[in-house]
């Protein structure tokens, strides 16, 4: 298979890239990368497919967002990760339908924020409007195209630079697993929340 991987530069889509290329053709894609994307522009998006033709499936690992107060900041610094995560998402979504070959498949990446703390309000809202869009959106997948969406709670690397304690989190490497088992199995419409 022909995958492009979202983020590949990040803790999350580098070990997803990895893992795919020890059996597929991985196109890592980023901002800086040779494959350059931002999800916050639609027209790096079509640029993409142009440049990447024959794609069989695509993993986005790029999306993530900040905690964010809800009444502090300006309202753009606020709606950046609606803008990146959300809606960069799902415009993704909708130009690969149109480039990627019959049954392949679109990974995104949601989030999991077990309970509300302070700074998680936009989190919670761009997380349960992209599980939602998925399900949705799902049944209109053409050609036998699946739509799934990989709900991640804390990475274990990503705790420990931040100076938590990882021994929660997911090392990356065995998420990277969960996204590898989605793109080359059958599940379609899921959400899956290791």
């Amino acid at each position: 298979m022909r995958i492009i991987v979202i983020g590949a530069t990040g803790t999350i889509g580098s070990a997803v890239a990895a893992l795919l290329a020890a059996n597929h053709e991985v196109v890592p894609a980023s901002r800086r990368g040779p494959a350059r994307v931002d999800l916050t522009d639609p027209a790096s998006l079509d640029a993409l497919f142009a440049t990447v033709p024959d794609v069989d499936a695509v993993v986005c690992c790029a999306a993530s967002g900040a905690l964010a107060p809800l009444d502090t900041l300006p309202d753009a610094d606020y709606w950046r990760g609606l803008d990146g995560k959300l809606i960069g998402q799902v415009n993704l979504v909708r130009r690969a339908t149109l480039h990627l070959r019959p049954g392949g498949s679109v990974t995104l990446t949601s989030g999991r924020i077990p309970d509300p703390l302070p700074g998680s309000t936009l989190g919670h809202l761009v997380n349960a409007g992209l599980e939602s869009f998925v399900r949705a959106a799902a049944p209109e997948m053409p050609r036998g195209i699946r739509l799934n969406a990989i709900s991640p709670g804390w990475v274990r690397e990503t705790s420990l630079a931040l100076g938590m304690d990882g021994t929660a989190g997911i090392p990356a490497h065995d998420l990277a697993r969960i996204y590898a088992d989605t793109v080359e199995g059958t599940a379609h419409s899921q959400v899956i929340s290791p």
